[in-house]
C-alpha cells in the first residue's frame, strides 16, 4: 500500500495539503496519533479485510505525545519492514507569516498557554517535529503562497509524479527576498550580466523576449546554463537511484525578476524533455505560475 504522511507547523496548510490528497482518492484522517500509525497501516494492508486500502494519507501534528515524536524514527523504519511505501511531505512556512496566519484567524496555537507565547510555541513546535522533517521526501515552504497555489503545487507535485521517478521542480527567486526554505540545491546567477541596468528593459522580466534576446546574447549566461545543465544529468539519476522522490532547484538572482527566471526556464525546458513530471516556479512573479488542471 502507499501512505503519505503530512506534517509541519500549525498553520503551515496541512489541511489544505490533506484535501487535495483526498481529491486524488487517498483516505484521508486527519491528526493521528502516532501510536495508531502501525496498527491503522497494518490493518489497511490485511489482504483478508474488505475494501483493502491502496491509498492513505494521514496528518501527524504536535498535538501527539513528545515522546511519541521523538520515537518517530523506529516506527516510521519497522513500517517499511512491512512493505508499505511511505512519503512524507513536510510543510512550513517562515515564523513571521505562521504568526501572521494565526493573528489573522484568531486560532489558538496547540502549544500555546497561559507560559507560552504564539511565537515561543511556534519555536517549540519546529523542534517537536524535526524527526519528521528529517525524513521530510518532499518540503514545500509556504511562504507566500496561497491556498489556492498551495492546492495546485500538491497536485501537481504528487499527482504528475509516475510510481518510482522523481518529480523536479525548478524556482526562480531574489536572494533580497531569502532563499526558499524548501531548496534541496541553490544556485547562485548574479554574477550574469544585469538587464536591470539596461532601463530600457526594466519594463520586462525574464520571460520576455528583450530580456531572453539580452541573456542569449552573453557567453557567461550560455556557459551558465550548459554548465547547470551538465551538473544536474550527472548528479539528479544518482538522487533517483537512492530512491529520492522530489527534488527542488532554486536559482536566485538579486531580485527575482530577470536572470533567475531565464536560467530557470531555460533548465526546466531542456529537462521537460527527460522527466514527465517537471515544474517551473517564479517566486517572485506569482502571476506567471501554472495551474493545475482541473478542480481540487
Amino acid at each position: 500500500m502507499k501512505l503519505i504522511i503530512v506534517s509541519g507547523r500549525s498553520g503551515s496548510g496541512k489541511s489544505t495539503a490533506l484535501h487535495v490528497l483526498e481529491d486524488l482518492g487517498y483516505y484521508c484522517i486527519d491528526n493521528l496519533p502516532i501510536g495508531l500509525l502501525f496498527p491503522l497501516t497494518q490493518e489497511a494492508t490485511n489482504q483478508n479485510s474488505p475494501g483493502r486500502l491502496g491509498k492513505m494519507a494521514v496528518s501527524i501534528d504536535a498535538r501527539n505525545l513528545s515522546g511519541e515524536l521523538s520515537n518517530f524514527e523506529d516506527i516510521y523504519r519497522s513500517l517499511q519492514d512491512t512493505g508499505v511505501t511511505i512519503e512524507i511531505i513536510y510543510l512550513d512556512a517562515d515564523e513571521q507569516s505562521l504568526l501572521q496566519r494565526f493573528h489573522a484567524t484568531r486560532r489558538k496555537h496547540p502549544l500555546s498557554d497561559d507560559k507560552t507565547s504564539l511565537r515561543e510555541a511556534i519555536g517549540n513546535e519546529k523542534k517537536l517535529l524535526e524527526p519528521l522533517s528529517k525524513l521530510a521526501d518532499l518540503y514545500i515552504d509556504t511562504t507566500g503562497l496561497s491556498m489556492y497555489e498551495l492546492r495546485d503545487m500538491v497536485k501537481q507535485r504528487v499527482a504528475g509524479r509516475r510510481h518510482q521517478e522523481l518529480a523536479l521542480l525548478f524556482q526562480s527567486f531574489g536572494f533580497k527576498h531569502g532563499v526558499p526554505l524548501d531548496s534541496d540545491y541553490v544556485f547562485d546567477v548574479r554574477c550574469l550580466p544585469n538587464p536591470y541596468w539596461d532601463t530600457s528593459l526594466r519594463q520586462f522580466v525574464g520571460t520576455d523576449q528583450p530580456v531572453i534576446d539580452f541573456l542569449e546574447k552573453e557567453p557567461l549566461s550560455r556557459k551558465m546554463v550548459e554548465d547547470l545543465t551538465q551538473f544536474l544529468e550527472n548528479w539528479l539519476p544518482s538522487f533517483a537511484d537512492s530512491n529520492r522522490s522530489y527534488m527542488t532547484i532554486s536559482i536566485g538572482c538579486t531580485g527575482g525578476q530577470h536572470r533567475s527566471v531565464y536560467i530557470c526556464d531555460q533548465l526546466g525546458r531542456y529537462f521537460s524533455g527527460k522527466y514527465s513530471n517537471v515544474q517551473v516556479r517564479h517566486t517572485e512573479l506569482p502571476h506567471l505560475n501554472p495551474k493545475a488542471s482541473g478542480t481540487a
